[in-house]
């Protein structure tokens, strides 16, 4: 293979390798977060916007240069989710415009599309931030270009250079956002974005072996500060493939069988003895999983389900039970109880996401194009959604109006200003103002000890998020769940409220939702009313009016 000219079957093998390469790492990039709450899905959404780029070029057996980038791009689009998959779909974009017309590339070449990809990147941000994934990708693009202006040719240095230099970058985004050095962590996008040029240069240098029995060189910034980062137990990857199966064998161990099988999915369930096991487990590659467990025995009963499909037929029975309307509302939230609580109030159609599973820009394109109206409002209600709901507008030839509620508090506000009887421009106006009469806290367990303004957190304490900024730690030892949530209502300033509405959710009971809104009642004489919403993640969201 010659690294000094390149078509576009190399490319989509170097990123292939980078792909393979992020996906060894997943789970420790997500755990890489300034708040410490569960919703660290940069890793995931990097690998699964990757996974749609390569596949989309898959299906492209041109071998100019210029068309395989243009696929990588297209598949990167429609599976961005979250602002990091985003982000690198624009990237993609920007690679795509700076080989556009080429059959081959050179080393000069591909530094002057990293170079527009990283023009591209930062224009695709409204408020762009330094210390990000943005910088990193800047960085790099800049030491390749200095490098290919005394070595024109070569692909390999161009790459060689701009993976060093996001190694750097990466180290220095603490120095450029002060959080980030008090978290004692270095930004999430900018390591993912190095690991996927990292793994691309180990395919240019023939060293593909050592993506198999090695891991990536993960960037931290001084060991005094740097947390001991421990992956997420139950981060959800959005779809891929549900496997049951029935595992017979011999001596067989559950507890060992479901610490493996950890590492190649979620959602794992295994139950059984010594000799039957009955397997359950969602899985990007089911071929990894079904190979692990052949070497421990013999597979019965083996069903694999696509969840992009059974998504698909989840949209398109919501589509047949809505008949056509002036304007409809696509929703994304998660949790049957919160699920409910939309429908109730006139959401047209929900795609099941938020904290940990954010969807892709196809999926909600998909269920923008399956409402029964030319006219639709998107309600992201996840900060990390808003980025990827905005792709939609310009994709669908219907009208849509994407409304920023980042939080579930906002959307229910915003659907509550919904008329009927006005048009799309002025329900969105109507909806835009509704979101700003509620505050939203969000009561959750830190997922590892960090310290973030000054404030020292320990692993599984409870916190709160306040309005999707403000980081509350109770002020108490005895991490009492309503000390927390006190405390945050004392922050909200709970006196100018009239009306608080407690969502409990899926690790929270019902009893004690009640006792916390009793308590809330006799000490501030206000109305509060209780809702199963059954979310992940969360015990409780608080909505204050």
């Amino acid at each position: 293979m010659q690294t000094s000219l390149a078509n576009g079957q190399t490319l989509k093998e170097m990123f292939a390798a980078g792909t393979a390469w992020l996906e060894k790492n997943v789970s420790v990039i997500n755990a890489i977060n300034v708040f410490p709450v569960p919703d660290g899905d940069t890793g995931t959404n990097m690998l699964l916007t990757m996974h749609s780029a390569i596949e989309e070029a898959n299906q492209n057996t041109d071998s100019s240069a210029s068309s395989i980038a243009k696929s990588i791009a297209h598949g990167a689009l429609m599976g961005a989710r979250g602002n990091s998959g985003v982000i690198l779909s624009q990237f993609w974009r920007g690679i795509a415009k700076g080989l556009d017309g080429k059959n081959s590339f050179n080393g000069r070449d591909f530094a002057l599309a990293l170079t527009e990809a990283s023009q591209i990147a930062y224009e695709g941000i409204v408020h762009p931030v330094e210390g990000t994934m943005l910088t990193v990708l800047r960085d790099a693009a800049r030491a390749a270009e200095e490098t290919t202006k005394t070595n024109f040719e070569s692909l390999l240095s161009a790459m060689e250079s701009a993976t060093n230099e996001a190694k750097d970058s990466v180290a220095r985004t603490p120095d450029l956002l002060p959080v980030l050095q008090e978290a004692g962590v270095v930004d999430a996008g900018g390591q993912g974005l190095y690991i996927l040029l990292d793994g691309a240069l180990h395919f240019l240098k023939k060293k593909t072996d050592e993506l198999q029995c090695q891991e990536p060189e993960l960037i931290a910034i001084s060991p005094s500060l740097t947390p001991k980062l421990t992956p997420t137990t139950e981060i959800e990857t959005p779809y891929g493939y549900c496997i049951e199966f029935l595992l017979e064998g011999q001596k067989l161990n559950a507890d060992n069988v479901g610490k493996k099988l950890r590492r190649k999915g979620q959602s794992v369930i295994v139950a059984g003895g010594s000799s039957m096991l009955k397997i359950h487990i969602h899985s990007l590659n089911p071929g990894e999983v079904l190979d692990y467990a052949t070497h421990l025995g013999t597979l019965h009963q083996i069903k694999i389900d696509n969840m992009d499909d059974e998504y698909a037929e989840f949209i398109k029975a919501q589509k047949k039970r809505t008949p056509k309307i002036g304007t409809a509302i696509v929703v994304v939230t998660s949790g049957d109880g919160l699920f409910e609580v939309f429908n109730s109030l006139g959401a047209t159609i929900i795609v099941l996401g938020g904290q940990t599973m954010n969807p892709s820009v196809r999926e909600l394109l998909q269920a923008v194009e399956s409402a029964p109206s030319d006219n639709v409002i998107l309600l992201p209600n996840n900060k990390n959604i808003i980025l990827t709901a905005s792709q939609v507008e310009s994709l669908s030839p219907k009208k849509v109006k994407v409304i920023h509620t980042k939080t579930v508090p906002q959307g229910i506000a915003a659907l509550l200003a919904f008329n009927y009887e006005m048009n799309l421009e002025e329900n969105s106006q109507n909806m835009e103002q509704a979101i700003s009469s509620v505050q939203t806290i969000e009561i959750t367990r830190a997922v590892r000890g960090t310290q973030i303004n000054g404030q020292k957190i320990k692993e599984g304490q409870f916190i709160a998020i306040l309005n999707d900024e403000n980081l509350i730690v109770s002020s108490n030892d005895t991490n009492d769940i309503s000390d927390i949530i006190f405390e945050s209502l004392t922050k909200a300033d709970i006196e100018k409220t009239e009306m608080i509405t407690i969502y409990y959710g899926a690790e929270a009971q019902s009893a004690e939702a009640e006792n916390i809104a009793r308590k809330i009642r006799n000490k501030y004489q206000t109305e509060v009313e209780v809702i199963r919403g059954n979310q992940p993640h969360y015990n409780y969201i608080i909505s204050l009016e």
